[in-house]
């Protein structure tokens, strides 16, 4: 039986942190779905097309990895892809109250999938998108929180 996982988020965009979440989530999934989400209730930097494009290219040689977008509900995603397990990051204690209540509920729509938090390495517990975004869009140095193609798109969609 295959095993296939769902990292749902709206990486915009994909940070060192999600980086070690997909890498991580391959030694108990045989398949991941990077699901890129289409309605976010954020304003994203990057088009849902721009952030599946450098999801894609920076995931090339991951031959379980695939990206796809979703829109509605994560549970209805994930059973309609096969895929019995959804993996969320844990930053810090503040994280899990939301992520909790959502993994209840996912469970509650679709009873057989289960949700696996990760915590991300320790020199990645601080980071996130938003944090890239606006460091990146002070003119500040990300080159060490996130890959080399992702730090070129910003600096191109940041006019820099």
């Amino acid at each position: 039986m295959t095993r296939i996982a769902v990292y749902p988020g709206s990486f915009d965009p994909v940070t060192r942190g999600h980086e070690d979440l997909i890498r991580r989530s391959l030694s108990f999934a045989d398949k991941l779905i990077v699901a890129v989400a289409v309605n976010s209730s954020k304003a994203p930097l990057f088009s849902v097309e721009e952030r599946v494009k450098l999801l894609m290219e920076l995931l090339e040689e991951q031959e379980y990895v695939e990206v796809r977008t979703f829109d509605g509900l994560l549970a209805d995603f994930a059973r309609d892809n096969g895929a019995t397990i959804i993996i969320r990051g844990l930053r810090a204690v503040s994280d899990f109250d939301y992520e909790s209540q959502m993994a209840l509920m996912n469970r509650q729509l679709f009873p057989e999938l289960e949700t696996v938090f990760l915590v991300p390495a320790v020199h990645l517990t601080y980071l996130s998108s938003s944090l890239v975004r606006e460091v990146a869009g002070l003119g500040g140095d990300v080159s060490d929180l996130v890959h080399p193609s992702i730090e070129k798109a910003l600096a191109t969609k940041l006019g820099r």
